[in-house]
């Protein structure tokens, strides 16, 4: 059930339901920094250290390598939906080597199970070694039996053991492993072993083979070859199952095992059960850990089960009616701001909800006026953090990701790629420097940065120009004599809260693939600086050097003339809070959406090209896909957008290989295999949508391929024969706004159950307000915003009504879910049987 495809994230009133219930994981985190790590035992100690992220054993994400180190500083922010089932997570820290292969120094693994421990906080946790032993994942299908014989000399027990299958086994260097298995039977004094044969490159071996072990002797038989005495006792045997990769020149790699004591079969003569594969005794190794030093972490695991549509309709109403409750601050969606401990966690959903209905501006107008009214000076104006200024900082993030990508990319790649001297500080200038060359390359990057940002007006979304201007014309009502307010309303926001944010940390808006060096990162700050107050036009022309705390800063920003930079800001500025229709911009073919090394199946080949699978740099813009033998090189190989009619997963079986996916288009499919879930995941998800509205798009496909004169999927023996699945129709058409209503209702549900105790303590206070007759005051025993008790007490009402509602539909499907069976493939058996 986890990761699976979305199905219907509109859940529009009256729609029919959508999917049964799905679980939903989505991993957001940070690895911040390493310290006291092993030093080498030569005279140079440094380590060139990265860090990793994997499921289990899959690897998807990696960090950049920090150089000559001890103590490496990542920085590094990561966020992924994860579309399958794990047991833990992982984070291993290698040292970089150019010549060998990298080697492992430690890792931090944490069960899944343990993840919500450590939700919203950063933890310094100890490197553990890394144990090839250790290092398991996946399950065990197998059954055992006992038969008893009929023989000339009286009746003989026998132990059947059936290894059926296995699942999710680890992929070995990238790949899928070459799986057998050993099977033991172990006793006091016997030691009897077979295996099965090999399964070539799969993940999911089914290997159906029985082995027969006698287990006791009839009481006639004297030889005693195997046994040291006659009557074994069948209860002190065990069955040990050993799981391993067929590698080369006999260097097999140990997957995973599984005990099983024969006391199971006390009761039943017969025992079928799944086990999750254990280490090797284990995992019974004790370390000390310290040694190898400690990884700090900041890590946040959530699962949404998210239920049908139609059970969210009360509660998506409820949320959608919020901009028209007056006050307010008696709306439920002001209400969820209040009792969340971050509004963080808040705004989140309640953004992507209220934006996927198009009621996000009337709701953010209304609260923002809120702010206006505690505003005393309009060179203040929406600098705070309240529940209007963050809705809007998220809102950006949402809708703005692609407008940066237009904007900004390009420069800040050349400025990270090749980065020119730019220290103006003299505390931190270096012997030889020359400031004044540090000066003009700062100059340099300020304007094209600059410039790139005030030329691209039409780029700026919808969404973000309708909020912008309903905030201008909000600004000059409330302070009507003022000349900049209407600019620095919107400024606050665009350049303070956006783009100075953007240039300062790239990689956490995906323009950069990894946190910048200390040295890219101290040019990019003093860029953003400049920014910030180029942008801002707040206050008169001649105090802006003053926003600088730093001398060296004011000197550098009088080497503006600032009158053409004010006139371009104003320019930009009324142009995206203008409400009047724009053309669309034309987004350029140099764009790049999404870009990375994958393998590519040879187009056009027979059965005898099967294998025949190619590295190559995939880069994806708005308009085509293409594929290169290197980066930088002319594409070998193109795809426009138009032109694709499907994209969806292929199966494993196709070809042996894990993440693979197929781009249905004009000419053959072309099969593509991605280094991890993650990432397989991610290039389906946006070649969907980029494609989503073509005209021809299949109803229908394959998931698998056309081999041997016929499609492995279906038997059927055309090649143009109509697929045999039904194409994922789910994915949302716009290419920004990837937005799953349900499950933006179900985190909302969430955060209210979460914060019941203060839904009732605003209750409470509600009525006190209600009844107290005395002299207005402030209460100190609360901190809500109530302006109005009475409509805020039925607006709670409202809530606690529906969440309670839906908290027993939960409980229902928990109560019917939790019935897999102990030993099922849903509930495997974990840890050693008994």
């Amino acid at each position: 059930m986890a990761g699976e495809q979305r199905e219907g994230g509109g859940g529009e009133v009256g729609d029919p339901p959508a999917a049964p219930v799905r679980l939903l994981q989505s991993l957001r985190g940070k690895i911040c920094d390493a310290k006291q790590l092993l030093p080498y035992s030569g005279p140079n100690k440094m380590r060139d250290c990265f860090c990793t992220v994997n499921l289990d054993q899959e690897e998807i994400f990696r960090t950049k390598v920090v150089e000559k180190s001890l103590t490496p500083f990542y920085g590094e922010d990561f966020y992924f939906e994860i579309p399958r089932t794990f047991h833990n997570l992982s984070f291993y820290i290698y040292d970089k080597n150019v010549i060998q292969r990298d080697h492992p120094i430690g890792k931090v693994a944490i069960k899944k199970e343990d993840l919500c421990s450590y939700n919203g906080k950063e933890t310094w946790f100890p490197l553990q070694p890394i144990d090839s032993n250790s290092e398991v994942q996946g399950k065990l299908h197998l059954e055992l039996k006992l038969n008893e014989l009929i023989t000339e000399n009286g009746s003989v027990q026998q132990l059947m053991v059936h290894i059926l299958e296995c699942e999710g086994l680890p992929l070995v260097n990238g790949q899928s492993c070459d799986p057998y298995a050993s099977v033991s039977v172990v006793g006091p004094s016997r030691n009897e072993q077979k295996r099965t044969k090999v399964k070539k490159k799969t993940s999911n071996p089914q290997f159906n083979e029985k082995f027969y072990f006698e287990v006791t002797r009839s009481s006639s038989y004297t030889k005693k070859s195997h046994f040291q005495v006659e009557e074994e006792d069948i209860e002190k045997l065990e069955v040990r199952v050993d799981l391993w990769n067929n590698g080369n020149l006999g260097q097999d790699v140990f997957l995973g095992e599984i005990r099983i004591s024969v006391k199971v079969l006390r009761n039943d003569s017969s025992h079928r059960a799944w086990y999750l594969l254990q280490p090797k005794d284990n995992g019974s190794k004790t370390s000390k850990y310290d040694e190898l030093g400690f990884l700090r972490l900041s890590i946040c695991y959530t699962e949404d089960l998210v239920l049908s549509s139609n059970c969210y309709s009360p509660l998506r109403s409820l949320m959608l009616k919020s901009p028209e409750v007056r006050p307010i601050s008696a709306s439920p969606a002001f209400i969820l701001g209040e009792v969340c401990r971050d509004k963080y966690d808040a705004v989140l959903p309640l953004v992507r909800l209220l934006l996927h209905h198009q009621k996000l501006v009337p709701f953010v107008a209304e609260i923002a006026q809120l702010d206006l009214n505690d505003t005393q000076e309009a060179n203040t104006i929406f600098r705070g953090n309240s529940l209007a200024t963050r809705c809007l900082d998220e809102t950006m993030k949402i809708v703005g990701k692609h407008y940066l990508k237009v904007t900004l990319k390009n420069v800040l790649d050349e400025i990270c790629d090749s980065p020119k001297p730019c220290e103006i500080d003299p505390n931190r200038l270096k012997e030889g420097d020359n400031v004044d060359n540090h000066k003009e390359n700062l100059r340099n990057y300020v304007d094209k940065v600059f410039f790139c940002i005030v030329k691209s007006s039409m780029s700026c979304p919808t969404a973000m120009c309708d909020i912008f201007s309903t905030l201008r014309h909000m600004a000059v009502k409330h302070f009507p004599k003022d000349p900049h307010v209407q600019y620095s309303a919107v400024s606050s926001f665009v350049f303070l809260r956006f783009f100075a944010v953007a240039v300062v940390s790239p990689h956490s808006f995906q323009l950069r693939p990894h946190h910048p060096d200390a040295q890219t990162s101290r040019i990019l700050t003093l860029i953003s600086k400049t920014i910030q107050t180029l942008g801002s036009v707040s206050s008169l022309t001649k105090s802006k050097p003053s926003s600088f705390k730093e001398q060296f800063m004011c000197d550098f920003f009088k080497t503006f003339e600032e009158e053409t930079y004010s006139k371009a800001v104003k320019k930009f500025l009324e142009e995206i809070s203008s409400t009047e229709t724009k053309e669309p911009s034309g987004v350029s073919d140099s764009l790049i959406l999404k870009e990375g090394e994958m393998h590519k199946r040879a187009l056009g080949r027979t059965i005898i090209g099967k294998r025949n699978f190619k590295k190559r740099w995939f880069s994806l813009t708005s308009h085509e896909l293409t594929y290169h033998k290197q980066k930088d090189k002319e594409p070998v190989y193109t795809i426009p957008i138009k032109n694709i009619l499907a994209v969806e997963k292929l199966d494993e079986s196709a070809f042996n290989k894990n993440n693979m996916f197929q781009v249905i288009h004009n000419e053959k499919p072309l099969y593509i295999q991605a280094n991890n879930c993650i990432e397989a995941n991610e290039w389906i998800e946006i070649l969907s949508r980029l494609s989503r509205r073509n005209q021809k798009r299949l109803s229908k496909y394959h998931p698998s391929v056309f081999l041997g004169g016929a499609w492995l999927c279906c038997k059927a023996t055309s090649d143009s024969t109509e697929g045999c699945c039904v194409c994922t129709v789910d994915v949302p058409a716009d290419v920004a706004l990837d937005i799953d209503g349900d499950r933006e209702c179900e985190r909302i549900h969430r955060l209210f159950s979460m914060n019941m105790q203060k839904l009732l303590k605003m209750e409470e206070a509600c009525g006190t307000i209600a009844v107290y007759q005395g002299p207005q005051k402030e209460h100190s025993d609360y901190a809500f915003t109530i302006e109005d008790s009475v409509t805020t007490f039925k607006v709670l009402q409202q809530i606690k009504a529906i969440t309670e509602n839906l908290k027993e539909l939960h409980d229902k499907h928990k109560k019917g879910s939790t019935s897999a069976k102990y030993g099922s493939q849903e509930n495997p058996i974990v840890g050693k049987g008994s």
